[in-house]
């Protein structure tokens, strides 16, 4: 396994982050518990997650399940970077959500309590809140931070405006600040590339890229389809939209001799902003075939055939849509 620092950070990571989403409502608890074993014995030792998944109303189902995986000891807690997230709605309260001081404080003492650890090692805010003000939300996980139960504060669907406005006061506060951001980031969904990018880029801030897949459609979808196995009505509406492209793309794979999900995978290794991309798998087999995207090289013309069969914005602002 390769690592990598996770942005301006002396933390290090692995260059594939396990995800955890499937854990709870698409993959069972032991299978689950067999995929971290797996991930740590093959040298992942970054876990994503966050307290609305398993999507059951303030249970937090799949912190719980890593919960009762790293109670089994073992070395486990110490053995890898625990990141989770704060935003969604975890009650039917009024401040059972968003990231207010109320909400950040509580939230995290309840994540802890289901991933049955004291400390995260990355507390991520899972959306912006425009309506909190960012002294508040620097003051409270300045508290968590202090109090030894939040190493590092990481951003998820962030803009690069966003970004801009979180650096500069966590800056004014000498607080270390953000360290990352995760967004969606694939061959397909290349937005981010605009200002997100380059913005991570200017503040050290770590790329961790969602959904690298683009739900499955970068999977080699055409032979899954032609096998038999359907996709879901909104992944087969894109398949629609990109059929061209996707045969396209699934032709190059083949003569590059590699699956098409690690070509798209090994495509986001190639950005240097990218830190680790998020691999979300079902099973056992899904784990081990990421790996070999670690091995791919893509020359010049290459990354050229791949631009042209998946245009991006045109490069980074202002210079993709102005002199």
């Amino acid at each position: 396994m390769e690592y990598s620092s996770l942005g301006r950070t002396g933390l290090k990571v692995s260059r594939l982050c396990l995800g955890t989403m499937n854990f709870g409502p698409r993959t069972d608890e032991e299978t689950s518990h067999e995929i971290m074993d797996q991930a740590l014995d093959l040298g992942i030792n970054f876990f994503d997650t966050a307290n609305v998944y398993g999507w059951e109303l303030g249970e937090g189902i799949t912190e719980q399940i890593i919960g009762r995986w790293l109670n089994k000891g073992g070395n486990r807690r110490e053995s890898i970077v625990l990141a989770t997230k704060v935003y969604g709605r975890m009650g039917e309260g009024p401040n059972d959500r968003r990231l207010s001081a109320k909400n950040i404080r509580q939230a995290c003492e309840d994540s802890l309590k289901r991933l049955q650890t004291d400390y995260l090692d990355l507390y991520q805010m899972h959306h912006v809140d425009r309506e909190t003000p960012w002294e508040e939300i620097w003051q409270a996980m300045e508290q968590l931070v202090s109090q030894g139960k939040v190493l590092y504060i990481g951003s998820s669907n962030f803009a690069a405006l966003h970004i801009a406005q979180a650096q500069s006061t966590a800056k004014e506060r000498h607080f270390l600040g953000l360290v990352s951001e995760q967004s969606v980031y694939n061959l397909i969904d290349r937005m981010i590339e605009l200002e997100v990018v380059p913005a991570c880029r200017e503040y050290g801030m770590g790329l961790i890229p969602y959904s690298p897949l683009a739900s499955g459609q970068l999977g080699g979808v055409l032979e899954t389809e032609s096998n038999g196995r359907r996709s879901s009505d909104s992944v087969r509406k894109r398949i629609k939209e990109h059929l061209n492209q996707l045969r396209t793309y699934e032709e190059f794979c083949r003569e590059l001799g590699e699956s098409p999900a690690n070509v798209a995978l090994a495509w986001l290794h190639n950005n240097p902003t990218v830190t680790a991309p998020i691999i979300g798998p079902r099973t056992l087999e899904q784990l081990d075939a990421s790996f070999k995207s670690l091995e791919i090289v893509f020359s010049d013309e290459q990354l050229v055939k791949l631009d042209n069969i998946w245009p991006g914005p045109g490069g980074e602002a202002p210079e993709a849509y102005a002199w």
